[in-house]
């Protein structure tokens, strides 16, 4: 218990456990005063002191086990007769291999060959706030205890693996990216457990422990951010509350940049009451959407009121205004399952409003698709009525116009019959009088008016019985140099119109 430990404050972090067993270290050693003693001053290294009264009959093996799974560097020293103390060194900066037994916690088989009362010390240092909690348990007890711890573990785990399986199909099945945020947002509320349980560091990166600075800062980082962006999905948050969908884009950036602040200064990811922001954020940006009406955001503000509520009973017992228990360690995780069951809730609530809308909206589309058949049918039929009747207006308008393009047609074949028998009766008496009696230049011009018509005239009555070369007889020919003359095509001989006439 917390009486049977003495601590040493050791602001410089320098002294050894030859310094520590001096009477002037010795004399400074004060009894903790604190159920679960803490480093107050992450920059100091803690001495603690107990001792541990050894049976040699005892037949049991007995286990020394250190809690605090997130502890940087923890130096215990134990006392072995002709060698005097001897170091053995746990923490987060070591290897997961160089355990004794794979198990979350540190871990050390005390020697149990005499009946001295031994005095053990232990030194611990860590740059995050660490709790000093000591326990000895025979070796039955403690694997009993372990195999049902990691049992509960694996029921927790598995949990957040079925929420993230049956979001992850939603999204598939849906494609809403709130699911996928939702997801994301259990994978990083996962990692962080794993981180404090000290799952992460067994299973997944047991030979990085540098990693172990940055486990918890990145589950946290992922958890906020995606839990962010599932509220505003998830809410429609832009649409419903346009204040607080502007003031969680903020915080969404402030939380980024904070992060990325973590990175160059690994130290500030000690300062985890700030993801109280981030959680007070989405829990009254859901309030204030259940209270505008939409009623599966009631599920969301009891699961994050519940988060709350276990957030505060953490800052509380770090604050140490409530006492350390098992119940109260866990209060957070607790809080975790009963807000994802809440939220599926919510996710399920959302889905049957969604069919309920689908079935009412198919419902209306069906009536008004009916509605629309039976207009479209009346509108055919009336349509139909009319084409019918213009089409036979239009049917006995095209017969009467067809008969009298029948007559028209007639008409212009006898008129132009008429107007070519004219022309010709015209020129064969004009040509008839001029051959036939002496007229004047004025009536000859009219006939003949250009040296073109002359020509012309030539040109008939002299090839009338057709063309015959004068100098080879070849009856073919082509145009020749002059108007109306023609060459012949063998010899080349170009007669002109008025040549031998």
């Amino acid at each position: 218990t917390y009486k049977q430990i003495d601590i040493l404050e050791d602001p410089s972090g320098k002294l050894d456990i030859s310094h520590v067993r001096t009477k002037a270290y010795q004399h400074q050693f004060r009894p903790s005063t604190n159920r679960i003693p803490k480093n107050e001053h992450p920059g100091s290294a803690y001495w603690y002191r107990f001792r541990i009264a050894h049976t040699e009959a005892s037949k049991k093996k007995w286990v020394l086990e250190f809690f605090d799974q997130s502890i940087n560097d923890l130096k215990l020293y134990v006392y072995e007769r002709g060698t005097g103390y001897q170091e053995n060194a746990f923490g987060t900066r070591y290897d997961f291999t160089n355990r004794v037994y794979e198990h979350k916690n540190f871990t050390y088989d005390l020697n149990n060959k005499s009946n001295n009362l031994l005095t053990y010390y232990v030194r611990i240092k860590s740059d995050n706030p660490v709790s000093a909690i000591f326990v000895v348990r025979d070796f039955r007890w403690f694997l009993g205890y372990a195999i049902g711890e990691y049992f509960i573990f694996g029921l927790f785990y598995g949990m957040i693996f079925v929420f993230c399986l049956y979001n992850l199909l939603m999204y598939f099945a849906i494609k809403g990216k709130q699911y996928l945020y939702y997801v994301l947002y259990n994978l990083g509320i996962g990692l962080y457990e794993m981180c404090n349980d000290g799952i992460a560091f067994q299973y997944l990166w047991p030979t990085f422990p540098a990693l172990n600075t940055y486990g918890f800062g990145i589950s946290l980082f992922i958890s906020s951010i995606f839990g962010m962006l599932f509220t505003i999905r998830f809410l429609y948050l832009r649409a419903k509350s346009p204040l607080w969908y502007k003031a969680v884009l903020f915080t969404i950036f402030l939380r980024s940049g904070f992060f990325l602040a973590c990175l160059v200064f690994p130290t500030l990811f000690n300062l985890k009451v700030l993801e109280i922001i981030p959680l007070m954020m989405v829990f009254f940006s859901a309030l204030s959407v259940y209270r505008s009406g939409f009623k599966p955001a009631m599920y969301l503000v009891s699961g994050y009121g519940i988060l709350l509520f276990g957030f505060l009973i953490k800052i509380l017992l770090l604050l140490k205004w409530i006492p350390y228990g098992t119940l109260v360690y866990y209060s957070l995780s607790i809080c975790f399952v009963i807000e994802m069951v809440l939220v599926s809730f919510a996710i399920g609530n959302s889905i049957r409003s969604l069919r309920r809308k689908k079935n009412f909206a198919q419902k209306r589309i069906i009536e008004q698709l009916q509605l629309n058949d039976k207009l479209n049918q009346t509108l055919n039929n009336e349509l139909t009525a009319m084409v019918e009747s213009r089409t036979r207006e239009l049917r006995e308008k095209a017969e009467i116009i067809e008969a009298q393009n029948v007559e028209i047609s007639v008409m212009n074949a006898m008129l132009k019959r008429d107007v070519k028998e004219l022309n010709l009766d015209i020129e064969r008496v004009n040509k008839a009088r001029v051959m036939s009696k002496k007229v004047n230049f004025e009536e000859f011009s009219k006939i003949y008016p250009d040296k073109e018509s002359c020509f012309k005239y030539l040109s008939e009555l002299k090839w009338t019985a057709g063309y015959v070369c004068k100098k080879c007889g070849n009856p073919h020919f082509l145009s020749g140099a002059t108007p109306y003359a023609l060459r012949c095509t063998r010899c080349g001989y170009d007669e002109s119109v008025i040549a031998g006439t």
